[in-house]
């Protein structure tokens, strides 16, 4: 008669506990990967839908100075004013390509007086490592600029920045600096500038449409989980035919293996056959 009293064993209540544990840890790192596909997926879209979009003014972008919203990212706008040269900034760790580098943030003065930080482009490190080379002078006078929002950074602990710099993009602290009404809630990426100077940083590449392998990595998981429970099952049915060797049925089961087995297994005589038929 077939034995199944081995399952109630706490062993393999172990061996399933640890079984249902590691089924569901593979669930949540595969609703993560799902997830994390979904945020590429979706910033995809904004860059489809907003990237080459024609720009809009400034104001009916962001109507207060806080305003801004996900779903506005890499919208072109357009502002005119100065160019606050003596106020200009730059963002340390803006690596390029594999090259590290800096960002210049350059406020623009608007006509109506309030700030707006522009991001004007990338610069390479210089001899120095701790300063760009050259940094492109911006237009003087009135000029006209199109850029394309972004968010502002959070303020990250820890790091810290020499004079004329910034660790990170945190719109406040910039406000704060400039002592002037200044646009927190985005600041944008320079897409071109009226008048346009003889040399300029490095303008911001338009972002990979790429969503990773966020998904394959999802399905990946999912498949190890129903894995576990294959091979406790495989466990389970090793154990039942130990504890169940004397049954005969499972007796004749064994010698069908073992017949099967052996067909699979070349003799010494077709091992020779399969050599002189090679020669």
């Amino acid at each position: 008669m077939k034995n199944w009293r081995f399952v109630l064993h706490r062993r393999w209540a172990g061996y399933l506990a640890v079984t249902v544990l590691f089924a569901v840890a593979c669930g949540l790192l595969s609703n993560w990967q799902f997830h994390r596909r979904e945020e590429a997926v979706t910033e995809i879209n904004r860059i489809v839908a907003n990237w080459d979009r024609e720009p809009v003014p400034l104001e009916q972008a962001l109507p207060e100075l806080d305003s801004f919203e996900e779903g506005q990212k890499w919208t072109p706008v357009t502002l005119r004013g100065r160019y606050l040269e003596d106020e200009q900034l730059l963002a340390r760790n803006r690596p390029l390509n594999g090259r590290p580098g800096f960002e210049v943030l350059t406020p623009l003065r608007l006509e109506d007086g309030t700030v707006f930080v522009v991001d004007r482009g990338w610069l390479s490190v210089g001899n120095e490592q701790d300063l760009p080379d050259d940094v492109p002078e911006p237009p003087a006078g009135e000029v006209t600029v199109v850029a394309r929002l972004k968010a502002g950074e959070p303020i990250i602990p820890g790091r810290s920045a020499g004079e004329g710099q910034i660790a990170t993009v945190h719109l406040p602290d910039i406000a704060d600096r400039l002592g002037a009404p200044t646009y927190t809630g985005a600041y944008g990426l320079m897409a071109s500038e009226d008048p346009a100077p003889a040399t300029r940083p490095v303008a911001a590449p338009r972002p990979a449409e790429d969503e990773g392998s966020h998904l394959s990595y999802a399905l990946q998981w999912i498949a190890f989980g129903v894995l576990g429970f294959i091979g406790l099952g495989y466990a389970i049915r090793n154990e039942y035919r130990i504890w169940n060797a004397d049954d005969p049925q499972e007796q004749e089961r064994a010698r069908e293996r073992e017949r099967r087995r052996a067909a699979r297994t070349p003799t010494d005589a077709d091992i020779e056959d399969s050599i002189l038929d090679n020669r």
